[in-house]
């Protein structure tokens, strides 16, 4: 398996209600909340993958921390975090919990800058000043709400942003992600996979709080299994633990190949699942979703249930997660856990899947005379969209690129359509795919003229309907006899 690119990670942290979401939402250039055009799919993103400085890197809220619960965040940061962004607040004041983070993150050797938030007037800054007692170099008067001295901070963090090589890793290797809710099974199940106890379970909820990695052998293909922490929505993570366990998830999805996401068959589909499912598209992974507890379905005072209806409501609550495979099992007794691995394994394939560009641009054919684009209107004139080719960029996810004359005028029913339509071609289920619309440049024109004068005339064959070896519309040499045509004389008989 090639190597794969593991980003740095800058963590947001501070105490609650200093303006943290609102500069994660400055940086990212867009609102933390996003509704997809589909009703009823609202979700939250934590991470946000950032290019700055010719540098990439993924950017962590980890929502609020509680100043009683500082213990955990040194050793998460520490094993997490590349650079840490501490963010206080101008306004309020230095305040004895930022003193007692402070003394925590100053146990971290990583990157830290500190951002005075809510300075919004030049005259606000003179309360920097006070700051400067946390003991750190890097202090900068930021504004979230208008944008002055963000950016100037977090380039500063990122120009010391360490140089992280590639995670190699064995060519029949299989990185496997197990996230979810917290008390869902996630760590039952590890132990059911591995056939042995060697992750501690409890009925309290959040027992799991460090990735754990196991590797195991099955079949004469090698799995990494990470167990990590149970995931809950930046606004419920109420201690400090869950802030690393976010971090920890996250840095587990960039490793992974393929995420499993658990969720509770007796409970149903929650939101938090469908947070959780959100992340992991977002972070490009292959995806299994296992129902656990299924030994349970249905045998509960209030629970009328059947099977259908159970499998039914899940596939409705990730209806954005097109052709995800669900397989029911139980961590307890055993059931239907042999089934997991070839899911995995098919979803990881399914990642790693490349097209060729003349069987893409075939099926890309079909689709446009199945269903042709809509019509764009830009500029007070309609015109048709015309699809010139395709080609595929990336694996893992499955990334295509479509040349059309106007990519504005493709509307997301219509990319949608093509996204079921290739998947449906390809077999790509179990894992996210990107389509990217550009319009066909100039320079695209002159390449492919330049590539055509090279080949002669043979490449032009079929472009047209013209003849086979002869561009369309050409005339025949002069001189060249005339072909009689088979019209009967008068009187007599068809030759």
């Amino acid at each position: 398996m090639p190597p794969r690119d593991r980003l740095p990670i800058v963590a947001i942290v501070g105490r609650p209600n200093v303006g943290k979401s609102r500069l994660f939402n400055r940086f990212a250039g867009q609102s933390r909340a996003l509704v997809d055009d589909q009703p009823g799919i609202t979700r939250d993103r934590i991470a946000e993958e950032i290019e700055l400085l010719g540098r990439r890197f993924l950017l962590v809220d980890t929502a609020g921390l509680e100043p009683d619960a500082e213990a955990g965040l040194g050793s998460a940061v520490q094993a997490q975090a590349d650079a840490i962004l501490f963010v206080v607040d101008g306004k309020s004041g230095l305040l004895p919990e930022d003193e007692a983070i402070g003394r925590t993150l100053r146990q971290s050797d990583k990157p830290l800058a500190v951002a005075v938030n809510k300075i919004d007037q030049p005259e606000h800054a003179t309360r920097l000043a006070e700051f400067h007692r946390l003991g750190f170099e890097s202090l900068a008067a930021t504004s979230a709400e208008h944008g002055g001295g963000c950016f100037d901070v977090l380039e500063h963090l990122v120009a010391q942003l360490p140089e992280i090589p590639a995670t190699e890793a064995r060519d029949d290797e299989i990185r496997i992600a197990l996230v979810g809710r917290p008390n869902v099974g996630k760590s039952s199940l590890t132990n059911r996979l591995l056939g042995e106890e060697r992750v501690v379970v409890s009925d309290v909820p959040g027992t799991t709080r460090d990735r754990i990695e196991i590797q195991i052998e099955r079949d004469g293909i090698h799995y990494l299994l990470m167990d990590t922490a149970g995931l809950r929505r930046p606004g419920r993570r109420n201690r400090t633990a869950e802030r690393g366990s976010a971090l920890m998830t996250v840095r587990s999805l960039e490793m992974a190949d393929v995420a499993v996401l658990v969720v509770d068959a007796v409970e149903g589909l929650t939101d938090q699942d469908a947070h959780v499912a959100a992340e992991i598209i977002e972070r490009g992974c292959g995806v299994v979703v296992l129902a656990n507890k299924w030994d349970q379905v249905g045998k509960g005072a209030n629970d009328d249930r059947d099977a259908k209806q159970v499998t039914a409501q899940i596939e409705h609550g990730l209806r954005f997660l097109p052709q995800v495979p669900i397989v029911p099992v139980s961590a307890l007794t055993g059931s239907r856990i042999r089934r997991v691995l070839p899911a995995v394994r098919a979803a990881a394939a399914a990642g790693r899947r490349r097209v060729g560009t003349s069987e893409l641009n075939r099926w890309l054919q079909q689709v446009v005379r199945m269903q042709e684009p809509p019509v764009s209107r830009y500029g007070g004139n309609a015109r048709p969209v015309r699809f010139y080719y395709a080609t595929q960029t990336a694996v893992r996810p499955p990334t295509f690129v479509l040349f059309c004359n106007e990519p504005r005028a493709v509307r997301e029913p219509y990319r949608r359509f093509l996204e079921n339509k290739l998947r449906e071609a390809f077999d790509f289920k179990g894992t996210p795919v990107r389509i990217r619309l550009r319009p066909r440049s100039q320079q695209d024109d002159e390449e492919r003229a330049a590539r055509y004068s090279r080949n002669g005339p043979q490449a032009r064959q079929g472009a047209g309907r013209g003849k086979p070896g002869r561009p369309q519309n050409s005339k025949p040499k002069k001189g060249a006899p005339k072909k009689r045509s088979a019209k009967p004389r008068r009187g007599g008989k068809r030759p």
